[in-house]
């Protein structure tokens, strides 16, 4: 009820504010389940894609929302556990399998469930290699997936910005992806990593970004590493250095291909921790 009531309140001061358009809305089943896999831009994408669909989205959502202490973090809990979240610990093994199993258990309810499979927010606004979870979970629960592209989250609200900016969004969505040809081989590694990559293909498509050969957490930990080497040899430099920005690609991977040629040729031959 409380999702409901939510989407109600707040939906007539989204769409003054920021105009959200869609397409491709007559992609979503209209009844039964199956996941939506979205590119991740912003915290927004998961305000603005429930408001645009009918049905209810249920988001796989990290824990850090449901373990803050204080006033804020009671209401954030109160928040995500009411509109229907489920916390999710991403720190991968057992984590991963519970993360897992709870997806499963929202899609046999017949369900609409809602992953990012670059499992993190783009650090830049590019594409980043997908985690193979979307694809188990696809073929353990036997459903479809949905590939969803967000534009204008990123510009309107980045990773790091409190407060929104007034700009417009929107969203495509493609056509259902099947993937019941697979549906003995959910423990095949390569399987799932040509899945995931099929996946990823589409939303590069669907979103017109570049796409980059490496998890968004890598790129976030190579940038964060290279602002601190920044500002450790600007301190070094003392105070009449100038400040500067982190180099280019140091702050930007170059790590750049589409996901059917980097996916599947490596798959067999590294391990992955998702």
């Amino acid at each position: 009820m409380f999702y409901w009531v939510v989407k109600v309140v707040l939906s007539p001061f989204l769409r003054t504010f920021w105009r959200p358009w869609i397409e491709g809305l007559e992609h979503v089943p209209a009844e039964g389940p199956a996941i939506l896999a979205s590119n991740h831009l912003s915290f927004l994408d998961s305000i603005f894609l429930p408001l645009m669909l009918p049905r209810r989205v249920t988001f796989l959502a990290k824990m850090d929302y449901f373990t803050q202490g204080g006033l804020k973090g009671r209401a954030k809990r109160m928040f995500f556990s009411g509109v229907g979240q489920l916390p999710i610990d991403r720190s991968g093994g057992k984590a991963s399998d519970a993360a897992l199993r709870s997806g499963v258990r929202v899609l046999s309810g017949g369900k609409l469930l809602g992953i990012y499979p670059e499992g993190t927010r783009s650090p830049d606004g590019r594409l980043y290699r997908g985690k193979v979870g979307v694809a188990r979970m696809a073929l353990e629960a036997k459903v479809l997936v949905v590939p969803v592209a967000m534009f204008g989250t990123f510009e309107v609200q980045p990773q790091g910005r409190t407060i929104p900016r007034i700009r417009r969004v929107g969203m495509r969505i493609g056509r259902p992806l099947d993937f019941s040809r697979y549906q003995d081989m959910a423990d095949d590694r390569f399987v799932l990593r040509s899945i995931t990559d099929e996946i990823m293909y589409e939303l590069m498509q669907l979103s017109g970004q570049e796409y980059v050969d490496m998890y968004a957490q890598q790129a976030k930990d190579e940038i964060a590493a290279s602002r601190a080497a920044a500002a450790a040899a600007a301190e070094q430099a003392g105070p009449a250095a100038l400040p500067g920005r982190p180099a280019e690609p140091a702050g930007k991977p170059k790590r750049t291909a589409t996901p059917r040629q980097a996916g599947p040729a490596r798959a067999s031959a590294t391990r992955e921790s998702d």
